[in-house]
């Protein structure tokens, strides 16, 4: 059974800093290109970062220089580390992994963790 279990989240001041984790299970981690999406009330999901297996990573026009991703493979986890908080960072964070081998595609999402920016 795949699971990706994000935590860090809550309250923080404009900024401030959060660090965001994603543990996975059930899936050979190091195989997996890892992201941080992010949903707010009224928008759709959108990318925030992103990293391949070989440790590339790319980012959103509006986090880049603030928020960095970074994966453990020994540990099955994927970090994003972010600073510089504005409120409209506010929103709740997803992990994903995914995975595409020819015509098989797999694509997990976890449960996501709330990231609140707010004087």
């Amino acid at each position: 059974q795949v699971q990706l279990v994000e935590s860090g989240g809550g309250l923080v001041q404009p900024g401030g800093s959060l660090r965001l984790s994603c543990a996975a299970s059930g899936i050979i981690f190091s195989n997996y290109i890892m992201g941080w999406y992010r949903q707010a009330p009224g928008t759709q999901r959108e990318a925030v970062a992103t990293i391949t297996t070989g440790g590339s990573t790319s980012y959103a026009d509006s986090v880049k220089g603030r928020f960095t991703i970074s994966r453990d493979n020994a540990k099955n986890t994927v970090l994003l580390q972010m600073n510089s908080l504005k409120p409209e960072d506010t929103a709740v964070y997803y992990c994903n992994a995914y995975r595409r081998v020819m015509d098989m595609l797999n694509d997990y999402w976890g449960q996501g963790t709330q990231a609140t920016v707010s004087s």
